[in-house]
């Protein structure tokens, strides 16, 4: 999860399309489920250092090979979130780290991003990489705000791996780099590619002879032939809003055009409110609610516990990332058949219905008072090389912001094929939202609004109200205005 969401969420950030950088990934993704890749060949092809560990602060000479200058056999402390995508990639990572500079890596991977490492930043004996994700993952304005996230610039600007000539940039899909700024400034690498939308499950759909629908009206009208089967039409993470929130905010971004997009994340005065797209997007939701075709008991659940009502048919549809696949992997029966869906058109929409909301994910960052931030550096740069993409892609079930970065033989599941096949109908259609890392606070409470609005506590009015209340309170933070999207 989005941004992150409660996944491990979680988005290009110019909102302009992905460009041939996304063409060159469909290319090589055209293909893919789930052979192995040599990763074990990779990881002992890497050389070796036998000398016991260093202090973590110790450095070595600056070269073109050696950029930051990790010194061999010094320690590496490791965080990732472990949500949607596991953390078993970034095991096979630090064991090729390990074998190529003979450093000593420690891992954890938890949920628990802020439980774990709130006091360590405090303490000022932070990790040196994070994967910074999931519900329960420090705010990046609030870090980026006290300086304890490292410029990652050098690492973009640092030889690439895979091409020496080339610099790590000039190898991402469009938009990372963006994705990652704050106050004009690079702190995070948005490393998987996700889309966001709607799922429905092929085989349930086939049964019972639903078409998956391209406008609202055909989608309410799937809703009710759900209700009238005894299924739930909509469930969501009732107590994780942000993924209601995929639903309001694509609706908005399509209704409204790219404009209306880049006004909420540009804190505009009539960003919600006198925005006709944004009372359009929240009344259409609603009618889902006051029709009664939610998934009963909906608004109550966990991320985990409405996916898996919806893996046992009690709804035809959920919202989420592109990460859902794999964090249902135990859950979803073999012929469920998972299928990605862009969010259903309003009337008049300004973009097309293949349009999608389609970007950077999953915030890895280097804190500035890391004790090895030569190496947390390295393990960045490395992250972004062809093979560590392929583990990736292989452990993970998911592509990465590296362009051709994944080997032909790695095959994906079908759903995340399906998300695939999504992004080459979008074309250049493509757009994501920034507010949510920007501004944190804003963020949490268009998510609480929304909270209130599917259990029919506000109307969508109160809706609007509260979100452009949340708009203008962020307007006064001084850093807003260096957060600025054309």
């Amino acid at each position: 999860m989005g941004s992150t969401s409660a996944h491990g969420e979680t988005s290009t950030g110019t909102g302009s399309g992905a460009g041939p950088g996304r063409r060159d990934l469909i290319k090589r993704s055209a293909a893919l489920g789930l052979i192995s890749v040599p990763t074990m060949s990779f990881l002992t092809a890497c050389a070796s250092g036998g000398d016991a560990p260093k202090a973590a602060g110790a450095k070595a000479a600056v070269t073109k090979e050696n950029p930051f200058g990790l010194a061999k056999g010094t320690k590496l402390d490791v965080v990732v979130f472990k949500g949607g995508f596991g953390d078993d990639y970034a095991k096979a990572w630090e064991a090729a780290f390990d074998k190529k500079w003979g450093t000593s890596s420690t891992h954890l991977g938890t949920p628990e991003i802020t439980g774990k490492l709130q006091t360590r930043f405090n303490g000022g004996n932070p990790p040196d990489v994070v994967d910074n994700s999931g519900a329960q993952r420090i705010k990046l304005d609030v870090l980026a705000k006290s300086n304890q996230l490292a410029d990652l610039t050098p690492v973009l600007d640092a030889p690439s791996l895979d091409d020496p000539n080339k610099k790590v940039r000039d190898l991402l899909i469009p938009g990372t780099v963006e994705q990652g700024m704050q106050g004009g400034k690079c702190v995070s690498l948005n490393y998987v590619y996700t889309v966001y939308g709607l799922w429905y499950s092929g085989k349930l759909f086939k049964e019972k002879g639903w078409t998956p629908p391209k406008t609202w009206d055909e989608f309410l009208d799937v809703c009710t032939k759900a209700k009238e089967a005894g299924i739930g039409g909509l469930a969501h993470q009732g107590k994780f809003p942000y993924y209601i929130n995929v639903v309001i905010m694509d609706l908005i971004a399509k209704k409204g055009g790219l404009d209306a997009m880049k006004a909420i994340d540009n804190l505009e005065p009539n960003a919600f409110e006198g925005s006709a797209a944004a009372l359009a997007a929240v009344e259409a939701l609603y009618e889902v609610v006051e029709k009664g075709l939610l998934m009963p008991g909906t608004n109550g659940l966990t991320h985990t516990e409405s996916q898996t009502a919806w893996n046992q048919y009690k709804a035809a549809f959920i919202p989420s990332g592109s990460w859902l696949e794999n964090e249902q992997i135990k859950q979803t029966p073999d012929d469920f058949d998972m299928r990605f869906l862009p969010m259903p058109l309003l009337p008049d929409s300004a973009l097309p219905f293949e349009a999608i909301r389609a970007g950077a994910g999953e915030p890895f960052i280097v804190p500035e008072q890391a004790a090895n931030k030569p190496g947390g550096l390295e393990f960045i740069r490395s992250m972004l090389s062809r093979e560590w993409s392929t583990i990736f892609a292989q452990q993970a079930n998911s592509l990465t912001v590296v362009k051709d970065g994944v080997d032909p033989g790695v095959k994906l599941r079908p759903g995340t094929q399906s998300a695939v096949a999504a992004l080459k109908e979008a074309g250049t259609n493509t757009f994501n939202y920034l507010y949510p890392d920007w501004y944190s606070e804003m963020d949490t409470a268009i998510q609480d609004a929304s909270n209130e609005l599917m259990a029919k506590r506000i109307q969508p009015k109160e809706w609007i109200k509260r979100a452009q209340a949340a708009v203008n309170k962020a307007a006064q933070d001084p850093n807003a205005k260096n957060n600025r999207r054309s």
